[in-house]
Protein backbone atom coordinates (compact mmCIF):
# COMPACT_ATOMS: atom_id res chain seq x y z
CA UNK A 1 0.00 0.00 0.00
CA UNK A 2 3.11 2.49 0.47
CA UNK A 3 2.53 3.49 -3.44
CA UNK A 4 -0.39 5.10 -2.33
CA UNK A 5 1.47 7.32 -0.05
CA UNK A 6 2.78 9.03 -2.82
CA UNK A 7 -0.43 10.46 -4.07
CA UNK A 8 -2.16 13.53 -3.05
CA UNK A 9 -4.19 13.39 0.21
CA UNK A 10 -6.91 15.03 -1.78
CA UNK A 11 -7.09 12.81 -4.28
CA UNK A 12 -7.40 9.93 -2.10
CA UNK A 13 -10.14 11.11 -0.27
CA UNK A 14 -12.04 12.00 -3.76
CA UNK A 15 -11.53 8.45 -5.16
CA UNK A 16 -13.03 7.36 -1.57
CA UNK A 17 -15.96 9.66 -1.84
CA UNK A 18 -16.89 8.22 -5.64
CA UNK A 19 -16.30 4.20 -5.01
CA UNK A 20 -18.52 4.92 -1.51
CA UNK A 21 -20.98 6.23 -3.21
CA UNK A 22 -20.69 3.90 -6.08
CA UNK A 23 -21.23 1.09 -3.02
CA UNK A 24 -23.75 3.28 -1.80
CA UNK A 25 -25.70 2.62 -4.81
CA UNK A 26 -25.47 -1.30 -4.49
CA UNK A 27 -26.06 -1.57 -0.92
CA UNK A 28 -29.50 0.21 -1.70
CA UNK A 29 -30.38 -3.05 -3.61
CA UNK A 30 -28.93 -5.29 -0.65
CA UNK A 31 -31.52 -3.08 1.41
CA UNK A 32 -34.20 -3.68 -1.00
CA UNK A 33 -33.55 -7.05 -2.55
CA UNK A 34 -32.15 -9.47 0.44
CA UNK A 35 -35.30 -9.45 2.42
CA UNK A 36 -37.35 -10.32 -0.25
CA UNK A 37 -34.88 -12.92 -1.04
CA UNK A 38 -34.95 -14.54 1.66
CA UNK A 39 -38.46 -14.54 1.91
CA UNK A 40 -38.62 -16.60 -1.31
CA UNK A 41 -36.58 -18.93 0.00
CA UNK A 42 -38.33 -19.74 3.15
CA UNK A 43 -41.72 -19.54 1.74
CA UNK A 44 -39.85 -22.69 -0.53
CA UNK A 45 -38.26 -24.35 2.16
CA UNK A 46 -41.43 -24.26 4.13
CA UNK A 47 -43.43 -25.56 1.38
CA UNK A 48 -40.98 -27.99 0.00
CA UNK A 49 -40.74 -29.54 4.23
CA UNK A 50 -44.71 -29.87 3.91
CA UNK A 51 -44.98 -31.56 0.65
CA UNK A 52 -47.09 -28.25 -0.53
CA UNK A 53 -48.11 -28.06 -4.26
CA UNK A 54 -46.48 -24.87 -5.58
CA UNK A 55 -48.41 -21.34 -4.56
CA UNK A 56 -50.01 -20.48 -8.44
CA UNK A 57 -49.68 -16.70 -7.82
CA UNK A 58 -45.83 -17.51 -6.02
CA UNK A 59 -44.71 -19.35 -8.81
CA UNK A 60 -45.94 -15.78 -11.47
CA UNK A 61 -43.96 -13.91 -9.26
CA UNK A 62 -40.59 -13.28 -10.51
CA UNK A 63 -37.72 -14.50 -9.10
CA UNK A 64 -35.07 -11.73 -8.22
CA UNK A 65 -31.28 -11.54 -6.61
CA UNK A 66 -29.19 -9.51 -6.06
CA UNK A 67 -27.60 -8.71 -9.51
CA UNK A 68 -31.26 -9.64 -11.62
CA UNK A 69 -33.45 -7.96 -12.89
CA UNK A 70 -31.96 -4.69 -13.52
CA UNK A 71 -33.49 -2.00 -11.17
CA UNK A 72 -37.07 -0.62 -12.42
CA UNK A 73 -39.72 1.72 -10.92
CA UNK A 74 -41.79 -0.69 -8.87
CA UNK A 75 -44.91 1.78 -10.17
CA UNK A 76 -45.02 1.25 -14.05
CA UNK A 77 -41.99 -1.65 -13.71
CA UNK A 78 -39.94 0.42 -16.43
CA UNK A 79 -36.29 0.07 -16.36
CA UNK A 80 -34.05 2.58 -15.22
CA UNK A 81 -31.49 4.10 -17.43
CA UNK A 82 -27.94 4.15 -16.60
CA UNK A 83 -27.95 7.33 -16.83
CA UNK A 84 -30.34 7.65 -14.54
CA UNK A 85 -29.07 5.42 -11.76
CA UNK A 86 -25.57 7.67 -11.30
CA UNK A 87 -25.19 7.64 -7.25
CA UNK A 88 -26.71 10.57 -5.75
CA UNK A 89 -26.50 12.81 -9.10
CA UNK A 90 -28.98 10.58 -10.89
CA UNK A 91 -32.01 11.35 -8.04
CA UNK A 92 -31.57 15.28 -8.94
CA UNK A 93 -31.48 14.87 -12.21
CA UNK A 94 -34.63 13.08 -12.40
CA UNK A 95 -35.90 15.44 -9.80
CA UNK A 96 -36.48 13.08 -7.43
CA UNK A 97 -39.50 11.16 -9.56
CA UNK A 98 -39.65 8.14 -12.12
CA UNK A 99 -39.15 9.50 -15.78
CA UNK A 100 -42.00 7.77 -17.42
CA UNK A 101 -44.51 7.72 -14.76
CA UNK A 102 -43.43 10.70 -12.57
CA UNK A 103 -43.93 8.34 -9.39
CA UNK A 104 -41.74 10.01 -6.43
CA UNK A 105 -38.51 8.21 -5.90
CA UNK A 106 -37.49 7.73 -2.16
CA UNK A 107 -34.96 10.31 -0.87
CA UNK A 108 -33.34 7.45 1.20
CA UNK A 109 -31.40 6.44 -1.94
CA UNK A 110 -29.63 8.98 -2.38
CA UNK A 111 -28.83 9.45 1.58
CA UNK A 112 -27.09 5.63 1.38
CA UNK A 113 -25.44 6.75 -1.20
CA UNK A 114 -23.91 10.16 0.43
CA UNK A 115 -23.80 8.07 3.87
CA UNK A 116 -21.98 5.65 2.09
CA UNK A 117 -19.38 8.05 0.34
CA UNK A 118 -18.81 10.29 3.36
CA UNK A 119 -18.15 7.42 5.79
CA UNK A 120 -15.94 5.62 3.19
CA UNK A 121 -14.19 9.36 3.52
CA UNK A 122 -13.65 9.20 7.06
CA UNK A 123 -12.49 5.79 7.27
CA UNK A 124 -9.70 6.56 4.46
CA UNK A 125 -9.16 10.09 5.81
CA UNK A 126 -8.60 8.19 9.58
CA UNK A 127 -6.78 5.01 8.82
CA UNK A 128 -5.33 5.49 5.08
CA UNK A 129 -5.43 3.19 2.31
CA UNK A 130 -3.78 0.42 4.59
CA UNK A 131 -4.69 -3.20 5.48
CA UNK A 132 -6.53 -2.19 8.11
CA UNK A 133 -8.21 1.06 6.18
CA UNK A 134 -9.56 -1.30 3.62
CA UNK A 135 -10.91 -3.85 5.90
CA UNK A 136 -12.79 -1.33 7.49
CA UNK A 137 -14.28 0.14 4.55
CA UNK A 138 -15.44 -3.56 3.95
CA UNK A 139 -16.84 -3.37 7.72
CA UNK A 140 -18.60 0.02 6.95
CA UNK A 141 -20.23 -0.68 3.78
CA UNK A 142 -21.64 -4.20 5.83
CA UNK A 143 -23.14 -2.20 8.59
CA UNK A 144 -24.58 0.18 6.19
CA UNK A 145 -26.44 -2.35 4.61
CA UNK A 146 -27.48 -3.66 8.21
CA UNK A 147 -28.65 -0.99 9.22
CA UNK A 148 -31.21 -0.13 6.06
CA UNK A 149 -32.28 -3.57 6.43
CA UNK A 150 -32.92 -3.50 10.90
CA UNK A 151 -34.66 -0.51 10.11
CA UNK A 152 -37.28 -1.92 7.31
CA UNK A 153 -37.53 -5.42 8.37
CA UNK A 154 -36.11 -5.69 12.13
CA UNK A 155 -34.09 -8.30 10.76
CA UNK A 156 -30.41 -8.71 10.98
CA UNK A 157 -29.79 -11.95 7.90
CA UNK A 158 -27.20 -14.75 8.96
CA UNK A 159 -26.38 -14.06 5.52
CA UNK A 160 -24.50 -11.07 6.76
CA UNK A 161 -23.39 -11.73 10.23
CA UNK A 162 -22.62 -14.86 10.35
CA UNK A 163 -19.77 -13.93 7.36
CA UNK A 164 -18.97 -10.83 9.00
CA UNK A 165 -18.44 -12.47 12.84
CA UNK A 166 -15.57 -15.35 10.39
CA UNK A 167 -13.79 -12.41 8.25
CA UNK A 168 -13.44 -10.77 11.81
CA UNK A 169 -11.74 -13.98 13.02
CA UNK A 170 -9.87 -14.18 9.80
CA UNK A 171 -8.27 -10.74 10.09
CA UNK A 172 -7.14 -10.96 13.58
CA UNK A 173 -5.32 -14.18 13.03
CA UNK A 174 -3.23 -12.58 11.29
CA UNK A 175 -3.36 -9.36 13.81
CA UNK A 176 -4.85 -7.23 11.79
CA UNK A 177 -7.04 -5.08 14.78
CA UNK A 178 -5.99 -7.37 17.76
CA UNK A 179 -4.62 -10.90 18.50
CA UNK A 180 -6.84 -13.87 18.08
CA UNK A 181 -7.22 -15.02 21.04
CA UNK A 182 -8.87 -11.53 21.95
CA UNK A 183 -11.31 -11.36 19.04
CA UNK A 184 -12.34 -15.23 19.76
CA UNK A 185 -13.46 -13.76 23.43
CA UNK A 186 -15.17 -10.67 21.97
CA UNK A 187 -17.08 -13.07 19.48
CA UNK A 188 -17.97 -15.33 22.33
CA UNK A 189 -18.54 -12.65 24.93
CA UNK A 190 -20.45 -10.19 22.50
CA UNK A 191 -22.62 -13.21 21.52
CA UNK A 192 -23.50 -13.91 24.73
CA UNK A 193 -23.85 -11.06 26.96
CA UNK A 194 -27.10 -9.98 24.42
CA UNK A 195 -28.35 -13.37 24.82
CA UNK A 196 -28.24 -13.38 28.90
CA UNK A 197 -29.99 -9.96 28.83
CA UNK A 198 -32.61 -11.49 25.93
CA UNK A 199 -33.15 -14.63 28.44
CA UNK A 200 -33.33 -12.54 31.98
CA UNK A 201 -35.67 -10.16 29.81
CA UNK A 202 -37.69 -12.68 28.95
CA UNK A 203 -37.83 -14.57 32.21
CA UNK A 204 -39.22 -11.55 33.92
CA UNK A 205 -41.55 -9.94 31.38
CA UNK A 206 -42.29 -13.05 29.20
CA UNK A 207 -41.64 -10.99 25.81
CA UNK A 208 -38.71 -10.88 23.51
CA UNK A 209 -37.05 -7.65 23.52
CA UNK A 210 -34.28 -8.15 20.94
CA UNK A 211 -33.71 -10.42 17.91
CA UNK A 212 -31.06 -13.67 17.82
CA UNK A 213 -29.46 -10.86 15.05
CA UNK A 214 -28.51 -8.45 17.48
CA UNK A 215 -26.59 -11.30 19.47
CA UNK A 216 -24.92 -11.91 16.10
CA UNK A 217 -23.87 -8.48 15.27
CA UNK A 218 -22.82 -7.85 18.20
CA UNK A 219 -20.50 -11.17 18.13
CA UNK A 220 -19.29 -10.04 14.67
CA UNK A 221 -18.03 -6.54 16.28
CA UNK A 222 -16.25 -8.36 19.21
CA UNK A 223 -14.87 -10.57 16.43
CA UNK A 224 -13.18 -7.36 14.80
CA UNK A 225 -12.17 -5.37 17.84
CA UNK A 226 -12.00 -7.75 20.57
CA UNK A 227 -13.49 -8.29 24.17
CA UNK A 228 -12.52 -5.08 25.83
CA UNK A 229 -14.24 -2.75 23.30
CA UNK A 230 -17.66 -4.84 23.92
CA UNK A 231 -18.84 -2.33 27.28
CA UNK A 232 -18.46 0.40 25.27
CA UNK A 233 -20.53 -0.72 22.27
CA UNK A 234 -23.23 -1.72 24.68
CA UNK A 235 -23.09 1.24 26.32
CA UNK A 236 -22.91 3.46 23.75
CA UNK A 237 -25.57 1.57 21.66
CA UNK A 238 -28.25 2.02 24.40
CA UNK A 239 -27.36 5.62 24.65
CA UNK A 240 -28.19 5.63 21.45
CA UNK A 241 -31.39 3.57 21.36
CA UNK A 242 -32.63 5.52 24.43
CA UNK A 243 -32.61 8.92 22.91
CA UNK A 244 -33.77 7.41 19.69
CA UNK A 245 -36.59 6.12 21.75
CA UNK A 246 -37.43 9.08 23.20
CA UNK A 247 -37.76 11.13 20.31
CA UNK A 248 -39.58 8.54 18.37
CA UNK A 249 -42.15 8.85 21.81
CA UNK A 250 -42.60 12.20 21.73
CA UNK A 251 -43.28 12.12 17.55
CA UNK A 252 -45.09 9.09 17.16
CA UNK A 253 -48.35 9.94 19.15
CA UNK A 254 -49.91 6.65 19.80
CA UNK A 255 -47.30 4.54 18.76
CA UNK A 256 -45.77 4.09 21.66
CA UNK A 257 -45.33 0.70 22.15
CA UNK A 258 -43.89 0.15 18.31
CA UNK A 259 -40.71 -2.36 18.47
CA UNK A 260 -37.34 0.05 17.81
CA UNK A 261 -34.73 -2.43 16.43
CA UNK A 262 -31.84 -2.43 17.73
CA UNK A 263 -29.31 -3.41 15.85
CA UNK A 264 -28.76 0.32 13.99
CA UNK A 265 -27.62 1.32 17.67
CA UNK A 266 -25.14 -1.43 17.53
CA UNK A 267 -23.57 -0.63 13.70
CA UNK A 268 -22.95 2.75 14.81
CA UNK A 269 -21.26 2.65 18.05
CA UNK A 270 -19.24 -0.40 16.60
CA UNK A 271 -18.27 2.10 13.80
CA UNK A 272 -17.55 4.58 16.32
CA UNK A 273 -15.38 2.24 18.07
CA UNK A 274 -13.44 0.70 14.84
CA UNK A 275 -12.59 4.79 14.40
CA UNK A 276 -11.67 5.87 17.44
CA UNK A 277 -9.85 2.80 18.32
CA UNK A 278 -8.29 2.92 21.94
CA UNK A 279 -9.70 6.51 22.70
CA UNK A 280 -12.88 4.54 22.73
CA UNK A 281 -12.32 3.80 25.92
CA UNK A 282 -12.88 7.55 27.05
CA UNK A 283 -16.64 7.33 26.29
CA UNK A 284 -17.10 4.93 29.12
CA UNK A 285 -17.82 6.96 32.37
CA UNK A 286 -15.46 5.16 34.62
Amino acid sequence: MNQFSQLPLELILIVAFVLGSVVGSFLNVVIYRLPKILNQNWSADCRNYLELKADPEASEEEKISLLWPSSGCPKCKNKIRPWHNIPILGYFFLKGRCKDCNEPISARYPIVELVSALLSVVVIWKLGVTTQGLAALAITWTLIALTGIDFDEHLLPDSITLPLLWAGLIANSFGLFTDLPTAVWGAVLGYLSLWSVYWIFKLITGKEGMGYGDFKLLGALGAWLGWDYLPTIILLSSVLGLVFALLFMVFSGNKKSAPIAFGPYLAVAGWICLLLGPAAFSLLPI
